[in-house]
């Protein structure tokens, strides 16, 4: 571990600081913006008003909503039974063990540790600050179609992954995509796909798992304990890449250990906290959930541009957030014990509905409630931002200074669980990237430290950069995984639908 904080910190000195009017934080800042602008201009290039690739995830969502017969209703309970272990005697082999490293429900913590983060705090008060009320309507939706693209992806990751001698699995978009096409006869094809995923998985690693997280923390840490030092962001970056650098060198079992214990309790805390603000402010909920809706179709917004810009704005947040359709969660469901690739299927269809329809819901709820008296004005500056009490707040600190309302200290605790949030995250999304850099670069200690070397350096960028610049790169980089992913998704579908059948038929038998 010591290695690595000195590499990290020899990186950081390597930064121009010979500007004295600049501190730390800015000068990170200046030097990752071209960055983030160049990723974010070429994945979000629009079609029309808006970027292409909403328009693929939205539409692949319904069309496998279609095709599957709506999986997302039809099989709910049985991947609750499946999580349940009802199932396990079933997916037994006849050696009385199973393929994989890990449990149905420790691969759902894992993964949901990997979606359940500040996409749900701070994610949530972005898109409601953007587009409104509204946003939250098409966030739902996004949620309950995304369940069915999870479906596809995480069969299918299960169906083509590779276990090697000593029973470690590897798995995900990178392997279906280069090993299922190639079946199809298209080689070539899936080998450029695969490696394009691989490159931009690693870029949401750095990204929207990593730095969009620390950038969240570091925000919330400063604001309670009022921080304004030029180097806070950096500093605060690193102790948090130092915590989560003891626990990423385990491995999936350490993280599954972690996550299975930690994801659980800081979900079912931040929930209750939710539910009290709720309860307490029990007689506005019908009105904020018919603002909800009205607002989804006739947004007032200051700068939303009508239904479809609130859509968009709410289908992004939430696509961010539960990563349907980015194949990322894959990654954590192919590790899992079973000899049914669709058992595993059916349990991922459960995290966009954790994850956006329950507590991206509930928060959205909080904040609209909050704002019930006119606390802020829904599109504030167009850039996420919104002026409270004459202080500009963004991201996780809207959501902290509505639970502030309610809860007497509960800045405290919010704090707590968005650096909660974003430690969980980051562990979840380490193994994601560490198995695409695996996939290009071998299975070597020495590839291995190199990613985690880098994926600690990019917790302190997100640490010291701003938030517009980090997460216009976490965006670009998480959504650019979806257009390899969904040529896998496209070719491949119909295994999908062998497995179902071929596990549904074991139940029953």
């Amino acid at each position: 571990m010591k290695k690595y904080i000195l590499l990290i910190l020899t990186l950081l000195n390597s930064i121009n600081l010979s500007a004295q009017d600049k501190g730390l934080d800015q000068r990170i800042d200046e030097a990752f913006q071209p960055i983030s602008d160049f990723f974010s201009y070429y994945v979000f290039y629009p079609i029309g008003d808006y970027p292409f690739v909403i328009y693929l995830l939205v539409g692949s969502a319904l069309f496998f909503t279609l095709y599957f017969g709506f999986p997302n209703i039809k099989y709910f309970w049985t991947a609750i039974n499946v999580v349940r272990g009802k199932y396990d005697e079933l997916e037994k082999t006849d050696s009385d063990s199973n393929d994989g490293e890990v449990s149905h429900f420790q691969a759902l913590a894992t993964a949901v540790s990997g979606t359940v983060g500040n996409g749900n705090i701070a994610g949530v008060a972005l898109a409601i600050a953007l587009g409104g009320p509204g946003a939250t309507f098409w966030m739902i939706v996004c949620g309950l179609l995304g369940m069915s693209t999870k479906f596809v992806e995480c069969t299918l990751g299960v169906h083509f992954r590779d276990v090697d001698e000593d029973g470690v699995v590897y798995g995900g978009p990178m392997y279906y995509i280069s090993k299922g096409l190639k079946s199809k006869g298209f080689k070539t094809l899936g080998t450029v796909a695969a490696s394009l995923f691989a490159i931009f998985c690693i870029g949401g690693s750095f990204g929207g798992g990593n730095a969009a997280q620390s950038n969240q923390a570091t925000i919330v840490i400063k604001n309670l304990f009022g921080y304004e030092s030029t180097f806070a962001g950096a500093m605060i970056g690193i102790v948090l890449a130092a915590l989560v650098g003891v626990i990423i060198i385990g491995g999936i079992k350490r993280i599954a250990s972690v996550t299975e214990k930690v994801v659980p309790f800081m979900a079912v805390l931040y929930i209750l906290a939710c539910i009290y603000i709720l309860a307490i402010n029990f007689t506005f909920i019908d009105d904020a959930i018919a603002l909800i809706i009205k607002e989804a179709f006739n947004p007032t917004a200051v700068g939303v541009g009508g239904v479809i810009g609130v859509l968009m704005v709410g289908f992004q947040r939430a696509a961010f957030s539960n990563e349907a359709g980015a194949g990322s969660a894959s990654i954590a469901h192919s590790a899992v014990k079973t000899k049914y690739a669709a058992s595993e299927g059916l349990v991922a269809l459960l995290e966009p509905f954790i994850d956006t329809v329950v507590i991206c819901t509930m928060t959205a709820l909080v904040i609209i409630t909050f704002n019930s008296t006119g606390a802020f004005v829904y599109g504030g500056d167009g850039m996420g931002g919104v002026m409270i009490d004459g202080v500009m707040y963004e991201g996780a600190g809207i959501t902290q200074k509505a639970f502030a309302q309610y809860i007497p200290g509960s800045d405290i605790f919010l704090t707590i669980a968005v650096v909660l949030f974003a430690v969980s995250t980051m562990i979840s999304w380490s193994y994601y990237g560490l198995q695409s850099w695996k996939f290009l670069f071998g299975r070597g200690k020495v590839a291995d430290m190199t990613y985690k070397v880098l994926f600690l350096l990019f917790v302190i960028i997100g640490a010291a950069a701003s938030m517009n610049s980090i997460w216009a790169f976490s965006d670009a980089m998480i959504f650019a995984m979806v257009f390899p992913n969904m040529v896998g998704l496209y070719f491949l579908f119909p295994i999908v639908k062998e497995q179902l059948k071929k596990y549904l038929e074991a139940i029953k038998n």
